[in-house]
């Protein structure tokens, strides 16, 4: 398969699939040197065994877990928002979203929407018990991270201060960093669409430092 064909999403021939089994696959290679067959083996293999109806595949190629702007998810979430698919199937978290918190943003939109998601490696399924069990862990992992990046962003500033770095302002408020980093790590939005989304409360270049720090930040070392 060429690297064109990866970087498009594919629609899939065949009889029309029916209602409640209409699923995408989605997938995602860190370089353009790394071929995602593996995961559509894996993939297509567990939508045989499960009765799913792959219509449609969308694979995103060099392009990090942390970086904004990958086109072929947003492009899912797209096809999701139109109620053209019933089911997302993934191999690992880790190849579908950023953080805790963009993982259950788009967990959250997929329940309110109607999609099933499944991740295959992880053994979660979002119609079964455990899956349910599994939405409800991931929220409370999320509002943690969110908390403990939002309080490693604070320590920074201090840090920084404390080393006779002056920003010329007086300190944000800590609700309002949370907030910050809430947007930073849950969305892809600019830094002047988040500045707009606190209605100003914060300088440009203040939101711009928090949301760096924020989505650079590794969950793993705080």
């Amino acid at each position: 398969m060429s690297t064109k064909a990866y970087l498009c999403g594919r629609k899939r021939a065949g009889a029309k699939p029916s209602h409640g089994t209409r699923t995408a696959l989605y997938l995602r290679v860190s370089t353009a040197d790394q071929k995602p067959d593996l995961q559509y083996d894996g993939l297509r293999s567990y939508a045989a065994h499960a009765g799913l109806d792959i219509v449609q595949d969308y694979c995103d190629v060099a392009v990090s877990g942390r970086r904004e702007g990958r086109p072929q998810l947003n492009a899912l979430m797209a096809a999701a928002r139109k109620h053209e698919i019933d089911c997302v199937l993934v191999w690992k978290f880790d190849r579908f979203a950023r953080s805790t918190r963009h993982l259950l943003t788009a967990l959250e939109e997929f329940d309110h929407l109607g999609v099933r998601f499944v991740s295959v490696q992880d053994q979660i399924d979002t119609e079964s018990p455990m899956g349910r069990a599994m939405f409800t862990i991931i929220g409370a992992m999320a509002e943690l991270e969110s908390s403990l990046i939002s309080e490693r962003v604070t320590a920074g500033m201090r840090a920084a201060e404390a080393r006779g770095k002056h920003l010329g302002r007086p300190p944000t408020p800590q609700h309002i960093v949370s907030e910050i980093v809430a947007l930073a790590t849950s969305t892809d939005l600019s830094i002047r669409q988040i500045q707009t989304k606190i209605a100003g409360r914060a300088s440009r270049s203040m939101v711009g430092e928090i949301a760096k720090r924020a989505r650079f930040t590794d969950p793993a070392a705080l």
